[in-house]
């Protein structure tokens, strides 16, 4: 597949981003900020018996940003925690599937950082 249809992909999650909620009284809340760039989230996670069952964010962002968001609360819905925490930053720039600058990598990383942080806050 062309490179162009993943950058649709990105744009569809910055124009539909999924998950892209408040939660009310969720267990975790991890606020997650850019200040080099101003992208600023919050990631809301409802976890039961070691399993994330519901992930939302809320917050504002570049495309990368959001796009990532949408698609890293798509994917840990249902997701053990453990399971969770084995999730790297290749396997991130692997779901948006284009060449990532320097520059832009702390974009695509914002809500995997503040992921890690509040899995790391379960223990």
């Amino acid at each position: 597949m062309s490179e162009e249809i993943y950058k649709q992909n990105i744009i569809d999650h910055y124009n539909h981003p999924r998950n892209k909620a408040k939660m009310f009284e969720p267990d975790i809340e991890q606020v997650a900020k850019n200040p080099s760039c101003g992208d600023s989230y919050i990631l809301y996670l409802r976890v039961t018996d070691e399993t994330i069952q519901d992930a939302t964010f809320s917050g504002v962002g570049c495309a990368i940003s959001t796009a990532v968001s949408s698609m890293l609360t798509e994917k840990i819905k249902g997701m053990s925690v453990q399971d969770a925490k084995k999730i790297t930053k290749d396997d991130i720039f692997e779901m948006l599937k284009i060449e990532i600058s320097i520059g832009r990598e702390k974009c695509a990383l914002l809500l995997f950082n503040a992921l890690h942080d509040a899995l790391n806050s379960l223990e």
